[in-house]
């Protein structure tokens, strides 16, 4: 089920950039980013009401909250900075650049979280950044 979800989630994070590339023009991207998240807050919110969650807000742990509120700061400098990058550039440069992220992440996750390093992880990653490095030439 995760590989629906991740696929759900590739398809929806190509409509953003389209989307915000059109939806950008001609406004501060900073302010374009507040709009955004607005929308995001508001339907992620909704989201939480709607499946009865919202009682489980005492149950997050200190670490928790800690780990969200950061994940919550790197999200907001992302999303930032890809605006102001997707207003200046080219969508079909920019978001190559952007999804770099997979082999940071990848990085990331062996060096924090211990996730196995294996020929095949490090196969995938090369390949993305070659193709990062080939496209946003």
């Amino acid at each position: 089920m995760w590989v629906l979800y991740a696929l759900l989630g590739a398809v929806f994070a190509a409509l953003t950039s389209i989307l915000a590339k059109i939806g950008i023009e001609n406004v501060n991207s900073h302010l374009a980013t507040a709009v955004r998240t607005v929308v995001v807050l508001v339907m992620a919110w909704g989201i939480v009401f709607i499946t009865g969650k919202q009682n489980e807000i005492a149950d997050i742990s200190q670490k928790s909250w800690i780990f969200l509120a950061f994940s919550g700061c790197a999200t907001g400098l992302s999303w930032l900075f890809f605006y102001k990058a997707l207003q200046i550039g080219d969508v079909s440069k920019v978001v190559p650049i952007d999804k770099f992220s997979v082999v940071i992440s990848m990085a990331l996750a062996f060096v924090f979280l211990h996730e196995a390093l294996t020929p095949k992880t490090i196969a995938g990653g090369l390949l993305i950044a070659a193709g990062t490095l080939v496209l946003a030439l």
